[in-house]
């Protein structure tokens, strides 16, 4: 019995030892535990101060330098807003004189390219990214204006052209009909002018970088979208009636279909190649009036650019 009891209070003992170093370890595990937060935290606090001092002094560095050269700031903010990639081609060819001798430095090839994207149907539809008319209106202005030229074409066929026709027995004949080629060209690019009035913004866009009273800038816009919506109501009508005399008249006169599209291609021909040769001479003027300095001839090439 008394062996027993002995085995008995040295269990107990081993027991009592090890619950106390498992009580007595804890709180050596907690304090190394808050130990090593505490060290995680000052490395982390420490990581973000020199993050913040490293972002105060370039911050401080961008600011002295750019409270030491304010000057050259200020020049620069002055050349990115009178840039010249900042103009447009129309504003740029309409830069009043003393505007354009300190930011046209277009040479003279730069300058006529600059006018055959503005005059030319094609390269103003499909090529000239450079301006404030919508690319979809241009496209449109393209195909009513091909519409335009085929039905004023249809429109001079009368009975002595058709008694040439059947004389010449269905040739083409360009010769006899070299004068109605012209007046219809002529005739369409009238009725073109009009339509453009209506199609193309980009002159009343520049007019409003000019005003800063916000109440005339939204009365100017609801009279943009009012000239857009008006150019598609004319020429959602131009396309129904000009379609209806077309296919009337195609149906009517079979035999002269080839000779509308062939009149047709050459009037609207015309149209594009004569950009080419009327806008090498504005150039010459603008060139001599800036290099010379002349006031004069500058007038003169922003009279000839208009043609």
């Amino acid at each position: 019995m008394k062996s027993n009891n002995k085995g008995q209070i040295k269990l107990n003992n081993f027991n009592n030892s090890n619950q106390i170093k498992r009580i007595k370890g804890k709180p050596k595990f907690k304090k190394q535990m808050n130990n090593l937060k505490r060290k995680n935290i000052l490395k982390s606090n420490k990581n973000i101060n020199k993050s913040m001092n490293y972002a105060s002094n370039s911050k401080n560095r961008l600011n002295k330098n750019l409270g030491d050269n304010k000057k050259n700031s200020n020049i620069f903010k002055k050349i990115l807003k009178k840039n010249s990639n900042d103009f447009t081609i129309n504003e740029l060819n309409q830069l009043p004189y003393e505007e354009a001798l300190k930011y046209d430095q277009r040479s003279y090839s730069e300058y006529y390219f600059s006018l055959l994207k503005v005059k030319n149907l094609v390269f103003f539809s499909f090529f000239l990214n450079n301006d404030y008319n919508s690319k979809i209106v241009k496209i449109d202005l393209f195909i009513c204006l091909f519409i335009v030229f085929l039905t004023v074409n249809a429109l001079f066929f009368n009975d002595k052209t058709m008694h040439k026709i059947y004389t010449d027995q269905g040739s083409f004949n360009i010769i006899s009909q070299i004068s109605q080629i012209i007046f219809s060209a002529l005739i369409s690019s009238f009725i073109n002018f009009i339509i453009q009035f209506f199609a193309l913004t980009e002159k009343n866009f520049i007019d409003l970088k000019k005003i800063k009273d916000e109440q005339i800038i939204k009365r100017s816009t609801k009279i943009i979208f009012c000239k857009i919506n008006a150019f598609f109501i004319i020429s959602f009508l131009f396309l129904i009636i000009f379609g209806y005399y077309l296919s009337c008249f195609c149906a009517v006169y079979e035999n002269t279909q080839l000779h509308l599209i062939k009149d047709t291609v050459i009037s609207f021909g015309l149209q594009m190649i004569y950009p080419l040769f009327i806008n090498l001479i504005p150039g010459i003027f603008r060139r001599c009036a800036l290099k010379c300095k002349n006031k004069i001839l500058y007038k003169i090439s922003k009279l000839l650019q208009i043609f």
